[in-house]
């Protein structure tokens, strides 16, 4: 203790204690107090020191002999003595050590003595806890003028309502979604996150507030519902249990219109796809649409919400995992999930239709099977690429059957794509041996780029898709009829074009898929392990089985 409180400032004069305060003034003005803080701590602090002891004399003992006048000191001839306890350091240290513990600390530590309970009335404190825990941009001293001060914002509002921050998939049916929850200034707001309309899956996505939190005043933290087109009104939230919570309106008739449900579906269809019902001409589109709007606006936005983490990234993941706007026919733009598995990559819906619902693996790629595609004139043959395709997937089927337990196969040295020599030249027309496109871990990895094209007669919802990538595996896409019934895993070829974009052709549906990246900051997102990332797909995945 001694050795902390000469490094501290408590030495053996005033000289060595105003030192540390010198340097002081070098630091960020958000791990400081303020002057006017500090001054009315230390002022209370050396008024104590004067008390007298019951004795009658001075009371030496305590935070006194820490503030006692350098007068004094000279008069007797002697420093002042080192502090003993913790209690017995400068306030101004005691703030700084306090700034530094978690928050959910500082209410026991407010238990130890009336001092420490003076101390942490500092905002100082609380300030710099909002910042670093809740990731806090905004300027704290405007927000403690207007009447809001640090410790109410955190204790009140972002404290009792940090469990909801991150991101979690609503229970809506097959349909899911994403909501992610942030705190903004003095709000806590949840964020739906809908894909652009479709087929623009390049475009950012789109956000609608849900409910938001918000402190008004030192009283209490109140709950809003956003839903709907008249404003914010009366809403409540209720932790079910952990990782999952509930919202609920309390005023729903502000979801209505006055033009009826018409007008509702009207509103509704112009926002969730940019398009009047008269402009979509596909009679199964209609349909699909008609049945999204009475399903999900029964809810009146009472609904449940599970937590969902982002894939941690591993250093031989093929591309960065993470969230991304898929194609998918008559059903629009949906939202998945990439992550890496070993040697197999998968996509994971977050939004979902009533065929696959929210929650399944869509694509369930086998990156042990890397496939090079033959040139330009042969991949517009849509028979070549799914001759291509066919042969491992037969084969892929063929090694399951004779041993259910085998690890992944690794292809054979010195065979294309995964297979044999003679299949490989089979397969690849007009292919060298110099072509050959080695696995993720192999050492002679292929061509930066390749051109691509789709075949003819596979439909594609968006024309315009990167005609150049940089590898292709073999993969399977999962199919299902109306209520996911009969679903099946049926071959494919998945193209990986960039960084922030990938492809699946769908050979039994000749249907083409494209994928783009969601680039939006989400905070609080991220699995703290690749276990704890996995458990939340298997849970996610038995919601919606």
């Amino acid at each position: 203790m001694a050795v902390c409180a000469r490094l501290c400032g408590v030495g053996q004069s005033r000289r060595c204690r105003r030192r540390p305060r010198q340097n002081q003034q070098d630091q960020s003005s958000d791990s400081d107090m303020d002057e006017e803080e500090e001054e009315r701590i230390v002022g209370q602090r050396r008024g104590d020191a004067g008390a007298e002891a019951p004795d009658g004399g001075v009371n030496t003992a305590g935070p006194s002999r820490v503030h006692c006048s350098g007068a004094g000191s000279k008069r007797h001839g002697v420093g002042l003595p080192h502090p003993q306890v913790l209690s017995e350091l400068p306030p101004e240290l005691l703030v700084e050590i306090f700034s530094l513990l978690p928050g959910i600390a500082l209410p026991n530590v407010a238990l130890v003595c009336k001092t420490f309970r003076q101390i942490l009335n500092t905002e100082t404190i609380w300030r710099r806890r909002c910042v670093e825990e809740f990731h806090m941009k905004e300027d704290l001293r405007k927000m403690e003028s207007g009447g809001v001060s640090s410790r109410d914002l955190y204790v009140k509002l972002l404290h009792p309502y940090r469990h909801i921050l991150g991101l979690w998939q609503p229970d809506i049916g097959p349909y899911g979604g994403l909501l992610n929850v942030v705190v903004d200034g003095l709000f806590i707001i949840g964020w739906m996150y809908l894909p652009p309309h479709d087929p623009r899956v390049e475009d950012p996505m789109r956000r609608r507030p849900l409910f938001r939190i918000h402190m008004w005043d030192n009283k209490k933290a109140t709950v809003e519902c956003m839903y709907g087109h008249k404003g914010p009104h009366k809403g409540d939230i209720q932790t079910v249990k952990k990782d999952e919570f509930s919202t609920k309106c309390n005023q729903t008739d502000h979801h209505r219109m006055p033009g009826g449900r018409q007008e509702e579906f009207r509103t509704w269809l112009e926002e969730e796809w940019g398009r009047t019902l008269e402009e979509i001409f596909h009679e199964h589109m209609q349909e699909l649409i008609l049945m999204k709007f009475i399903y999900t606006s029964q809810y009146d936005n009472c609904l449940t919400y599970r937590r969902i983490y982002l894939p941690p990234a591993m250093p031989t993941d093929l591309t960065q995992p993470g969230l991304f706007k898929g194609t998918y026919g008559s059903h629009g733009l949906e939202i998945v999930m990439l992550s890496f598995h070993r040697n197999s990559a998968r996509a994971t819906k977050l939004t979902g239709d009533p065929n696959v619902p929210a929650g399944q693996l869509t694509l369930d790629v086998d990156l042990s099977q890397p496939l090079l595609l033959p040139d330009l004139e042969h991949q517009r043959n849509v028979e070549e690429l799914s001759r291509l395709v066919l042969g491992v997937h037969q084969q892929v089927r063929s090694e399951a059957r004779e041993d259910t337990t085998a690890p992944v196969r690794v292809p054979a040295e010195g065979a294309c794509g995964g297979v044999s020599s003679a299949e490989g030249l089979e397969v690849n027309h007009g292919v060298g041996s110099d072509g050959c496109q080695a696995g993720p871990s192999g050492d002679t990895g292929p061509p930066e780029t390749q051109p691509f094209i789709l075949p003819l007669g596979v439909m594609a919802r968006n024309e315009v898709y990167p005609r150049t990538c940089r590898k292709c595996f073999y993969g399977t896409g999962l199919i299902a009829g109306h209520g996911f019934t009969s679903p099946e895993r049926t071959p494919g070829l998945f193209v990986l074009f960039d960084e922030d974009r990938f492809g699946f052709i769908w050979l039994e549906l000749k249907s083409f898929s494209l994928y783009s990246r969601l680039t939006d900051g989400l905070a609080h997102a991220h699995a703290q392990n690749m276990e704890q990332f996995e458990a939340m797909l298997r849970n996610m995945q038995s919601w919606t089985s």
